[in-house]
């Protein structure tokens, strides 16, 4: 039984991340404040380190969006697996070619493309879906804020796709594209 409303309680667990990260800020103004050769730069490591983990958990608060859409998305060891009621499927970090935010029947859907050419389509508000965003953040000359520029762009302004989502990569490609791999070297 909680004390909280909901509201409240949902308010409070999108927010908890930056809320650490400000409690490490004034712990390590708190070490600070004891002075000496030691206490001093330990607390400004420590504030250091809490400001780059603020910033890492506000972009990943915007990366969360509110859940609703059916489906389950898992991480294991660097794959990405989405369980849905009428779709799924797995893919390799290393297999992924091109991530693509694209609207399919009014919802907004992360698009996988793979190397062999499947393609997977993950609702952005399934369950667990907020656990791409450090998946994401492995690929190879992903820029983070084209990631989340598109994921603030609105649905309505977004460019809409079919209402069909193709497994193939011969299909008409729609969305933004957000990152294609880089061209890999061949060794001879």
């Amino acid at each position: 039984m909680s004390f909280l409303r909901p509201e409240v309680q949902a308010l409070l667990l999108r927010w908890r991340e930056p809320a650490a990260a400000a409690g490490g800020m004034a712990l390590a103004l708190w070490l600070g404040s004891f002075g000496g050769w030691f206490f001093v730069p330990l607390g400004a490591l420590v504030f250091a380190a809490s400001v780059a983990w603020g910033i890492i958990a506000l972009r990943r608060m915007r990366f969360r969006q509110a859940a609703g859409a059916p489906g389950l998305v898992e991480l294991d060891e660097g794959q990405i697996g989405y369980l849905g009621p009428e779709w799924g499927g797995f893919v390799a970090l290393d297999d992924l070619e091109e991530l693509r935010l694209v609207t399919i029947r009014g919802e907004r859907h992360w698009r996988l493309a793979q190397s062999d050419g499947q393609v997977l389509a993950i609702p952005v508000g399934a369950k667990g879906a907020e656990r791409l965003f450090d998946a994401f953040a492995t690929l190879p000359g992903l820029e983070m804020r084209v990631l989340l520029a598109a994921l603030d762009t609105p649905p309505s302004a977004a460019p809409t796709g079919p209402n069909v989502i193709s497994l193939s990569s011969q299909a008409p490609t729609m969305g933004r594209v957000i990152w294609r791999r880089p061209a890999r070297a061949v060794l001879t």
